[in-house]
């Protein structure tokens, strides 16, 4: 998702987002682990979705 879509969220709809992409990282984790997963870079990607939000929760608060 692009930081100007992101943007139109309110800060709990954010948190919100972080919470289940999280949840996601966790059971990409599993998957990993077991041999399961076919696409590594998944996680990477939702690690940086992650930090998008939550820079963009800081720069709304400001």
């Amino acid at each position: 998702m692009k930081a100007s879509e992101i943007r139109k969220l309110t800060v709990d709809e954010m948190e919100q987002r972080i919470e289940g992409l999280g949840q996601e990282i966790f059971n990409l984790r599993f998957q990993k682990e077991l041999g399961q997963l076919e696409n590594a870079n998944k996680i990477k990607q939702l690690k940086k979705d992650i930090a998008r939000y939550k820079t963009l929760i800081t720069e709304s608060k400001r």
